[in-house]
């Protein structure tokens, strides 16, 4: 006589491990950690250059000249394009001494950040651009992303699948 145990065959149980393999494989491919790790990035270069240029509009309400002017007959070099790292000094401090950023924005936004976000602005009609290059594919194909890195509305033009262009609050 035959006894019958409950259970699986080991041939039942490889089935199910490769099954559920190919579920994996197929997932990880579908999400792509890179292109989410990438979208993260660009969401909080975005976020800081949207609050770098309301600054630098708040600021002009309140002063009546940009930043990188030291009153408003005196304007020294006019950023064209120029990376905010560079422009701590002479831009990012005078904003936050008139409280319009955070006293540690710099610490906060990061140097590698920093570098990644362009300004350009002319003090005499009181216009401003702020841009940065997109990392992930969502962000590069954003009707935005159609800017030279001054600011210029020219690069969709130029190049159709925009991966040299920028996207700029302006």
């Amino acid at each position: 006589m035959r006894k019958f145990y409950a259970g699986f065959t080991l041939i039942e149980l490889l089935i199910v491990i490769a099954l559920l393999g190919a579920l994996a494989v197929g997932l990880l491919a579908a999400l792509d950690p890179f292109e989410q790790l990438k979208k993260g990035t660009d969401t909080g270069v975005r976020n800081t250059v949207s609050e770098v240029h309301g600054s630098i509009i708040r600021f002009y309400a309140i002063k009546n000249y940009m930043p990188w002017c030291t009153d408003a007959s005196t304007c020294g070099t006019e950023p064209n394009g120029s990376a905010l790292t560079g422009l701590v000094t002479t831009m990012i401090n005078p904003i936050i001494v008139t409280g319009e950023l955070k006293t540690d924005f710099e610490a906060l936004a990061g140097s590698g950040t920093l570098a990644k976000i362009f300004v350009t602005g002319v003090n005499v009609d009181a216009t401003v651009s702020v841009c940065y290059k997109p990392t992930a594919k969502s962000f590069i194909s954003d009707p935005n992303t159609k800017y030279t890195v001054g600011g210029v509305d020219t690069c969709a033009a130029a190049d159709p699948t925009q991966k040299t262009c920028y996207w700029c609050v302006k």
